[in-house]
């Protein structure tokens, strides 16, 4: 009898079908995510009956959904593993993997390209000249600015990287890092956000960081960037933030609720993309092949 293995990651082998191959070619009977999005706990649990093994994207793996599951391995195809809880599949016995270089380059070259776009106003002119209007908008460089980046674990320390060499000065916010480069001055949150003209999220966790007492700090048109946790970051607040041009420019590719179709879609100065921070040919390549490797690996060790 074959173990069955379920993808829930909604564009698994769309640009490549190695990995898919190479889940089949191992014995597996693989079956993809029906829906092609997220899915929600419920799905989820309808689909997980006789599944051994998962690749999961960002979906809710709490201890309801594991606990009425058949799951040996949990495969996340991505760096982060906070959808999942670690303490239940600990005691479970259900190993749990992810991909943490994968999407470093693709996310951090996403940011800093957003980032561009939104302090030259890109996207509003462009979409003023489609609609016939000749409407030339003054923006700002980058040299000079303080990027404040929340999170330096590997797309955070590659996003720095990255903005060395327009001459922005960095701050960055992590507890877990006391020292970094010598390009990179550590403070805590509240110490960084009035000094900062960008903060850009590049950190795990899904505990919401920047609410009305945050906006508060930050001084009158900042730029907002979040590639990280939709909820990391309080919309109702970002909103009134916007409206009394505290924020300047926003870009988001991360939501608390997927798809989403809230507000922000309202506002010219915000720049919005659906999660595909990682979506790159190159990037999705190696990380859909890491996480099969990661599962092949973690099942081999079980007997059926």
């Amino acid at each position: 009898m074959k173990r069955k293995v379920l993808v829930s990651t909604s564009t698994f082998a769309d640009s490549d079908d190695a990995p898919l191959k190479k889940l089949k070619k191992s014995g597996f009977e693989v079956m993809l995510n029906p829906y092609k999005r997220k899915l929600s706990k419920e799905e989820l649990m309808q689909l997980l009956p006789g599944v051994s093994g998962l690749i999961a994207g960002l979906e809710t793996l709490d201890h309801e959904v594991m606990s009425r599951s058949q799951l040996k391995v949990i495969s996340r195809c991505g760096s982060g593993t906070s959808n999942v809880d670690k303490e239940t599949a600990g005691k479970l016995g259900i190993r749990v993997c992810n991909t943490p270089d994968g999407p470093t380059d693709a996310v951090a070259e996403l940011t800093i390209a957003c980032l561009l776009n939104l302090l030259r106003k890109v996207s509003i002119m462009d979409q003023a000249l489609h609609q016939g209007r000749w409407e030339k908008q003054t923006g700002l460089q980058l040299e000079g600015k303080t990027v404040v980046i929340i999170g330096l674990g590997r797309i955070g320390r590659r996003v720095a990287q990255l903005l060395i060499p327009f001459g922005a000065r960095i701050i960055g916010v992590d507890p877990f890092v006391n020292k970094a480069d010598a390009s990179i001055k550590i403070l805590s949150l509240q110490e960084a956000l009035p000094l900062a003209d960008i903060i850009t999220f590049h950190c795990s966790g899904e505990k919401c960081l920047l609410s009305d007492n945050e906006f508060g700090l930050v001084k009158k048109g900042v730029f907002l960037l979040n590639a990280a946790r939709g909820t990391l970051v309080d919309e109702k607040a970002l909103i009134e933030a916007l409206d009394t041009s505290r924020v300047a420019g926003v870009w988001l590719d991360t939501f608390g609720q997927e798809p989403y179709s809230g507000k922000l879609i309202r506002y010219s100065q915000v720049l919005l993309t659906p999660h595909v921070g990682s979506y790159t040919k190159e990037c999705r390549q190696q990380m859909e092949m890491q996480a099969v490797n990661n599962l092949i690996e973690a099942l081999a060790k079980y007997e059926y």
